[in-house]
């Protein structure tokens, strides 16, 4: 039975009035699953506002959980909020393993399913078209399929799913076609399209002018009164407000980020510590941030962020 708070086309409204967040996954010094750690992070996060929170996703290490812990994070996030925040659970892996997933979030009480690409295989656009409809079919909840890496959408396949899955309410954009985001924004309009490229900041404001409002922030963890205040001046086009905030702090992130393979998540984590509510450490295979490059993030953060928008994070303690 569907326990969702949200229809699809409820969620598909209420994803798109505002930022979106994907809560990193609280670890043990064992690497186990540290659930009261989390909740209280979920809950912290929820009192910010965001539109949605996305459980185990790609920044809350879905790569690196067991299937047991899988539905152990949704629960717990579904657990911690209020009834107007929405909690989008992952689907992942191959076709029956991604519907086993949609199902059981379903019945985790989870308002949506983020449909990652399937493991490893490439993929035909009819498999793939496939794949698609058969986790749609398994579930009433909405459904947002996440166009990265092995999972690439043609206009053309999207247009034939949106038509015939009643339920498909959003595209997640990870790759950076313009051409085909274009194509999209002029040719879905049942269809939230969300900016999903590593650190979405970065592309806020010209997928904006796609037509594309609303993008998930990772740095929502660490600095969330700093990544509403940058998805405001996107959204008020204020161009010199959103290139002193590039400038200052986000072109500065990148360059950390971008030291070493995996730091894209990792990163993220290591911001959650630097403004003092560590998160445990990443799971391999990737590594956390080294001494060197958590201090340089720590200073970043001291130096580019206003006290106002570090405060909070800063002054909560676990």
């Amino acid at each position: 039975m569907n326990t969702s708070r949200f229809s699809p086309p409820e969620l598909r409204t209420r994803l798109g009035s505002g930022l979106l967040s994907f809560p990193v996954t609280h670890t043990a010094p064992d690497l186990g699953f540290d659930e009261a750690g989390y909740r209280e992070h979920v809950a912290w996060q929820a009192g910010f506002g965001p539109a949605g929170l996305f459980a185990a996703g790609g920044t809350g290490e879905i790569f690196a959980l067991t299937p047991d812990e899988v539905p152990r994070v949704v629960r717990a996030a579904v657990a911690s909020v209020p009834e107007e925040v929405p909690i989008v659970a992952p689907a992942a892996y191959g076709t029956a393993q991604a519907v086993a997933m949609a199902v059981d979030a379903e019945a985790a009480g989870a308002d949506g399913i983020l449909l990652f690409p399937p493991y490893l295989v490439q993929v035909s656009e009819a498999g793939l078209v496939a794949h698609v409809r058969a986790v749609c079919a398994a579930t009433s909840l909405g459904v947002i399929v996440y166009h990265r890496a092995n999972a690439r959408f043609t206009a053309a396949a999207v247009a034939t799913l949106a038509q015939t899955c009643p339920n498909l309410i959003g595209f997640k954009d990870g790759v950076g076609d313009v051409d085909l985001m274009t194509r999209l924004c002029h040719g879905t309009e049942d269809l939230l399209l969300i900016g999903g490229l590593p650190t979405a900041e970065v592309y806020a404001l010209p997928y904006l002018e796609l037509g594309v409002r609303t993008y998930s922030s990772a740095m929502f963890n660490f600095i969330p009164e700093f990544a509403l205040a940058f998805h405001r001046a996107v959204l008020a086009r204020d161009r010199a407000e959103v290139a002193r905030r590039l400038r200052e702090f986000v072109l500065p992130y990148l360059e950390i980020r971008d030291r070493s393979e995996g730091y894209a998540v990792s990163i993220v984590k290591a911001g959650m510590t630097a403004v003092g509510r560590p998160a445990g450490p990443v799971r391999g295979p990737l590594l956390d941030l080294g001494p060197d490059d958590l201090a340089d993030l720590a200073a970043l953060i001291e130096s580019a962020v206003h006290p106002d928008e570090a405060r909070t994070a800063s002054s909560v303690t676990r």
